[in-house]
């Protein structure tokens, strides 16, 4: 699948088992989201610009690297918040941005229904977070706001995918590169992925 990186390293394919288990309880399981998201974030990352920069040891003078692109984390409420913290420890000055939607269970369409972007783009990056990656319309949906906000340099970073999400997301933004744990097998009638791992939501939040 073009522009599609879903994890080969082992750590990932340990933890994600644990995650997709449905007796982990929702202390364990947020803990797993938040190390798994760690994991992603750092290979879905690998390609972020950076400039020289000069540092000055106890010894002598070292040549470095900065990040030359301020970063924006864009989790989409609710199910995001998830991921937010195991990014943050490794990025911990990257801005954070909600978006919320949910998806209308009757017609699996997703609704809007919180948006605090500023008029004008404050990053360079933006990383959309979200567990899920099922139908695809909450992220065809964020990335279109993102877009019309100006960023162009945009990554979808989640835990699971099914095909029928990857297909509607990369025929709306074929340029976004979709990092994730794994691609599972299906969407079930209603729009939940196969095997998955349930209400990811609900799981992180014990509801």
């Amino acid at each position: 699948m073009h522009n599609v990186f879903p994890s080969t390293h082992p750590l990932v394919k340990h933890k994600l088992t644990k995650l997709r288990d449905q007796r982990t309880e929702p202390k364990k399981f947020r803990e797993l989201v938040r190390e798994l998201s760690a994991l992603l974030i750092y290979e879905a990352t690998a390609d972020l610009t950076t400039h020289p920069v000069q540092v000055q040891t106890p010894l002598a003078a070292a040549q470095g690297e900065d990040l030359a692109e301020k970063i924006g984390l864009i989790p989409i409420l609710r199910a995001g918040l998830g991921m937010v913290e195991g990014v943050w420890e490794l990025m911990p000055s990257a801005e954070v941005w909600h978006i919320g939607m949910y998806r209308d269970e009757r017609t699996l369409k997703p609704v809007a229904y919180y948006n605090k972007l500023p008029v004008h783009p404050t990053v360079g990056v933006c990383l959309i977070l979200d567990p899920m990656l099922a139908t695809g319309g909450s992220a065809v949906a964020c990335v279109d706001i993102l877009k019309n906000w100006g960023v162009s340099k945009i990554k979808y970073v989640g835990l699971i995918a099914a095909p029928e999400g990857i297909q509607r997301l990369q025929t709306a933004h074929p340029d976004v590169p979709i990092h994730v744990a794994a691609v599972d097998d299906h969407l079930d009638a209603n729009g939940y992925i196969v095997p998955g791992l349930g209400d990811a939501g609900d799981r992180l939040f014990g509801t």
